[in-house]
């Protein structure tokens, strides 16, 4: 006799509290913690309709917030400061990357699946270290956060074209086509109604924002936008994103996201539990020569990264350098991307990604001492420079 569902469900919730709280009080990232506890728990959770739809919903939350803090022209200002590193970062962490896996004899899609994967830094993860470190008011602080920004715009589109080219369809010039010009389609559609429908409803959202109903149309409008972008064979994650920004020309961003990260906090834990539940590793860890060259190029990128993009923005070599130690932990947009591949690739990607957060935040926590020791303190004042202004 199978136990009752809502038995299981209080007793995943209860064990995702006891993890995530002990995570917490040792510093280790809740991201690492319910993924492990997914790989413990695999036997009993694999297939779990339920508990994989209600992680989506987590993610499509997480991007849909996301999207809500960057109304159309902040997203123009922001790529404008930070498209030199940004740049670079798509070359080295996803070009790059793909270059070596091709090179490793790995076909096209399975290679770009992985430079997916090296691609973003850990938002969530890099965010709170800031935070917890006392750097946020740093000057390398601001460039993390653009650069953060900017592959969270790179990201969703990349997650889209994956999921395209996954889908089993045969690659061709036309199909890639055809998927590009969704993509096109679904954020212009998404521009065109924040900028003349939502930029208006200022007043309708002051009035109604207070009723406990009102948030049946704010996750409701990111659920549809996100289940859009499946029926059209996209992402969930770039419509969400892209809904977001249509809820960010209300420009009440901060009264909207009160009523939406209760519902994000309880459901996006799940995503992570049922990504753990997927991971196996009934034939070992695959190509272990692959993914230590990867592991050691993961790091390296970011601090090329750092320190070349660091100086267009206008810092220090010090500060740059700082903040190139500061880039290397993978999370949250990893496990998304590592989500699509199957077998060993998932397994794979699965061990760089934990590997990479837990070194990652490491090097984070020692990238003060290693910018001191190498380039001392003298140093002239950092004064932060915006490219093009």
């Amino acid at each position: 006799m199978g136990i009752p569902e809502m038995l299981g469900a209080g007793l995943v919730l209860l064990l995702l509290f006891i993890t995530g709280f002990f995570g917490s009080r040792y510093k280790i990232p809740e991201v690492i913690i319910y993924i492990l506890l997914g790989i413990a728990l695999g036997g009993l959770l694999i297939d779990s309709h339920l508990l994989h739809f209600v992680g989506e919903v987590g993610i499509v939350l997480l991007f849909f917030m996301l999207g809500m803090e960057f109304p159309i022209k902040q997203l123009t200002q922001v790529a404008k400061k930070v498209t030199p590193a940004g740049t670079l970062d798509v070359v080295l962490c996803l070009g790059v990357t793909t270059g070596i896996c091709l090179l490793f004899g790995l076909d096209f899609i399975t290679s770009l699946i992985v430079g997916g994967v090296l691609y973003a830094t850990s938002s969530s993860i890099t965010a709170k270290l800031l935070e917890s470190s006392k750097r946020m008011a740093n000057p390398e602080s601001e460039f993390i956060l653009g650069l953060l920004i900017f592959e969270d715009l790179v990201a969703p589109v990349l997650v889209a074209i994956l999921v395209g080219l996954t889908s089993g369809n045969e690659l061709t010039l036309g199909s890639l086509t055809v998927l590009m010009g969704k993509v096109f389609l679904l954020t212009l559609g998404a521009i065109l109604i924040g900028r003349f429908l939502f930029s208006k409803l200022g007043p309708f959202f002051d009035k109604h924002m207070t009723r406990d109903v009102f948030i049946l149309f704010v996750i409701g409008l990111a659920l549809f936008y996100g289940g859009l972008a499946l029926y059209l064979d996209l992402s969930e994650v770039l419509g969400a994103f892209l809904a977001g920004i249509i809820i960010a020309e209300v420009r009440r961003t901060h009264q909207l996201e009160g009523m939406i990260i209760p519902i994000r906090d309880l459901t996006l834990p799940l995503f992570f539990l049922y990504f753990g539940t997927t991971i196996t590793f009934d034939e070992g860890i695959p190509m272990v020569g692959l993914l230590f060259l990867l592991f050691i190029w993961s790091i390296l990128a970011k601090i090329i990264i750092g320190i070349y993009g660091g100086r267009w923005y206008g810092l220090s070599k010090r500060v740059a350098l700082r903040a190139g130690f500061s880039l290397t932990q993978r999370g949250e947009f990893s496990i998304i991307i590592a989500a699509l591949a199957t077998g060993p690739i998932k397994a794979f990607s699965s061990v760089f990604i934990l590997s990479s957060a837990i070194f990652g935040i490491l090097l984070f926590q020692l990238a003060p001492k290693i910018a001191k020791k190498i380039y001392g303190t003298n140093q002239p004042k950092e004064k932060v420079r915006v490219p093009g202004m």
